[in-house]
């Protein structure tokens, strides 16, 4: 899913891969970046709305960001090892209506996915476009568990060549 931004299609699906939710990384995560009850406390979580011990949303959105980052580096690669142009790929301006729909509980396998949604010509950086994608996760029984638009700014082949 990454090339100039001339190489990006409306509607294109990459798969991400997924990730297996452990009762140690879960605890692990939380213990240093969210230690609320629910997160860090089997005993305590029981009592919470969750019922149970279950992954910050900030660990599921983590795992999404490296698997985005693993994927587009991977492709970059393939591209350099081509012989082809290699186009500078970010930053990102941010995400917007991020949702943690479901707990993501431990033994969880969450696939990944993003699906290019929008391209938009970028005002202040001429060479550059902007890419906006959808990125879900979802879990095992194939339930929505995280949701969120991202964009990206990524070169233009056009402004490489000249």
């Amino acid at each position: 899913m990454s090339g100039f931004f001339e190489d990006y299609t409306v509607g294109d699906e990459v798969d991400l891969g997924s990730h297996a939710f452990t009762r140690d990384d879960i605890i692990s995560f939380a213990r240093k970046f969210d230690p609320q009850k629910f997160h860090v406390d089997e005993e305590a979580a029981k009592d919470s709305l969750f019922g149970g011990l279950c992954a910050s949303g900030w660990h599921t959105g983590s795992v999404w960001l490296g698997l985005v980052v693993t994927n587009r580096q991977r492709h970059l690669a393939e591209i350099a090892a081509s012989g082809a142009a290699v186009p500078r790929i970010g930053p990102s301006p941010g995400v917007r209506d991020l949702k943690w729909l479901k707990p993501v509980y431990p033994g969880d396998v969450i696939a990944f996915r993003s699906t290019i949604v929008d391209k938009k010509d970028s005002r202040s950086r001429p060479d550059y476009g902007l890419v906006v994608s959808r990125h879900e996760g979802v879990n095992q029984n194939g339930e929505a568990v995280i949701s969120l638009q991202g964009s990206i700014l990524v070169e233009r082949r056009e402004a490489r060549s000249a």
